[in-house]
């Protein structure tokens, strides 16, 4: 059973048993190497004890559970987004380029997407990140809510774009007659130039338009 605090707030280790071997730091830097490594899945107990060279009963002593765990590494990455860029110049432009930071991060640690949803995860590092972007939509008029809305919009095409360039390539159409499909074939003929500015462009005019309306 999990403690009921919140991992934040309790001690680095339990008061009983032996003198501690690894601190709570190593075993979180662990867990995060095997995560970058083989995916979130490969993350257990027993496999970050084994990759400390320890049985896994000794991590609970640091820890309650895989939950414990999971929060923390989810912390430990987002510090990753500090030093926080000075606000400069609109806050649109600020946000846009507080997103770029989040993207890089997920690029780097993409198994950190399937953990923002955890309610437990959302510690002292997150609440830095995002008290630092309300910071940068001081000038902004509108009320707090649609702030907070921009901000979850914007995390969410932050995701987007992350899952989006780690997914496998859409299905090819091989042995599949296009020609009742006239749209499809006439843009598969002329796609035009790709435009490389999508991210900044669909950042751009949505939080424009949630933040001025």
């Amino acid at each position: 059973m999990s403690d009921a605090s919140p991992i934040w707030i309790r001690p680095a280790r339990g008061a009983r048993g032996p003198q501690p071997t690894h601190s709570r730091d190593e075993i979180v830097e662990a867990a995060i190497a095997l995560a970058d490594a083989e995916g979130l899945a490969a993350v257990s107990m027993r496999a970050v004890a084994t990759a400390l060279n320890t049985g896994a009963g000794s991590l609970y002593r640091y820890l309650s559970s895989r939950d414990d765990l999971l929060d923390l590494m989810t912390d430990r990455v987002v510090a990753g987004l500090r030093p926080f860029p000075e606000p400069a110049g609109e806050p649109v432009d600020s946000l846009i380029v507080l997103a770029g930071r989040q993207l890089a991060l997920y690029r780097g640690h993409p198994w950190v997407i399937d953990l923002l949803h955890r309610p437990t995860g959302i510690g002292p590092e997150a609440l830095a990140w995002f008290d630092h972007c309300l910071g940068a939509l001081t000038p902004v008029p509108c009320g707090s809510a649609a702030k907070f809305e921009a901000l979850a919009m914007m995390t969410g095409v932050v995701t987007l774009f992350a899952r989006t360039e780690s997914a496998a390539p859409p299905p090819a159409f091989t042995g599949l007659d296009l020609t009742v499909y006239p749209h499809l074939v006439a843009a598969f003929a002329d796609p035009g130039a790709r435009r490389p500015d999508l991210f900044d462009r669909t950042l751009r005019g949505l939080l424009t338009a949630l933040l001025y309306d």
